[in-house]
């Protein structure tokens, strides 16, 4: 292995940094490669100014930073690319091209660093003959073959401060506190940080919810002397018989941008009588400064995936398990995302505690 390529695709996450350090200096100091760094996802491989050399000075001082030195585009899908001709925008396959590009830069392997999407897209390029090694990056934790996504724990631990904050301003005025917090169809941040901020309700997309329930445990709660009540909302929770919310549609290229499902379930609540307030934490829980573990975790991953790309292994993915780093094939991880099991231990714990998740 001679010259080695990373690209960090998606959303950004706490902890990409960490991954790209941990890579440039394991492929520098154990094997002697050159590093070559993909600017803006697989645009980069299209991009002039796309490609830079990485050095060890290049990664000095990157450890504790959030977001990526190398960018990242969510809407970077080679496979379905818009484009401009003739005045109408089109959507194009430009695939051929990235796999051009990685040829012409002599890369023995590429490491892709990022979410569900972006590894099925470079699983799709291994087929056309790219070698891929594929680390996994999600805040919402829902990639499958792995124990635990880096970047999850720097959220969850946003979140969970979020909570702890309003339970002050919530106590003080005898209010309902709404949080929403990311979870698309995987309510893992929603359910860790409700349990860890002692939520009264947790809604999640696996366990589709009542409204008029949600309102019974306030008015419990209220009968009960216990004047507030705290709601972590994942935004892609759905009531029974309903649909997601989304602040925008879709199309081949966009996916569609949920938002909003707090402020249904805060205004339902406010008008059965009960002060509301609604806070969308967003794109805060995508920012900031990696946790210790999340750093680890990305450190571990990074150096692990250039031990996998020298040992010739391609199109596999480095994952978690029982506190191993192992690889396992990429087209395994990316079979089934990753769901909260609603009949596992920790949603069983919640709802032990009194913890409501509005389907009862």
């Amino acid at each position: 292995m001679k010259r080695l390529g990373i690209l960090t695709g998606g959303g950004d996450a706490p902890g990409l940094n960490a991954v790209i350090r941990a890579a440039v200096k394991t492929a520098i100091y154990q094997y002697g490669c050159e590093v070559i760094g993909i600017r803006d996802g697989y645009d980069g491989f299209i991009d002039e100014k796309g490609i830079v050399p990485l050095g060890i000075r290049d990664v000095r001082g990157i450890l504790p930073r959030g977001g990526t030195i190398l960018g990242a585009a969510n809407r970077g899908n080679p496979f379905a690319r818009k484009v401009v001709r003739d005045g109408r925008e089109v959507t194009i396959d430009v695939s051929d091209e990235i796999v051009k590009g990685i040829e012409r830069l002599g890369l023995d392997a590429l490491l892709v660093l990022g979410g569900d999407g972006t590894l099925h897209i470079a699983h799709e390029l291994y087929e056309k003959g790219v070698p891929i090694i594929g680390v996994p990056k999600t805040i919402d934790n829902d990639i499958g073959g792995t124990d635990i996504t880096f970047g999850f724990d720097t959220a969850l631990t946003t979140a969970t401060e979020a909570i702890d904050r309003l339970h002050t301003t919530a106590e003080s005025h005898h209010r309902v506190m709404v949080l929403e917090l990311m979870g698309r169809d995987s309510g893992f941040i929603a359910l860790h940080a409700g349990v860890a901020g002692g939520a009264d309700v947790i809604l999640i997309p696996e366990i589709p919810f009542k409204f008029e329930s949600v309102v019974a445990k306030v008015r419990q709660r209220v009968e009960n002397g216990m004047l507030f009540s705290i709601l972590a909302v994942s935004e892609g929770a759905k009531p029974i018989g309903g649909t997601q919310v989304f602040s925008r549609g879709g199309d081949e290229v966009f996916v569609p941008r949920l938002g909003g499902i707090s402020q249904v379930v805060g205004e339902y609540i406010e008008k059965q009588g009960f002060e509301t307030r609604v806070t969308v934490l967003g794109h805060l829980q995508r920012g900031g400064t990696p946790t210790p573990f999340d750093r680890w975790l990305a450190t571990r991953y990074g150096s692990a995936a250039v031990r996998v790309a020298a040992g010739g292994r391609f199109d596999r993915m480095v994952a978690l398990r029982s506190g191993e780093v192992i690889d396992i094939p990429l087209g395994e991880a990316i079979a089934v995302p990753k769901r909260v099991n609603v009949d596992g231990d920790a949603v069983i714990t919640a709802r032990n505690m009194g913890i409501f998740f509005g389907d009862e």
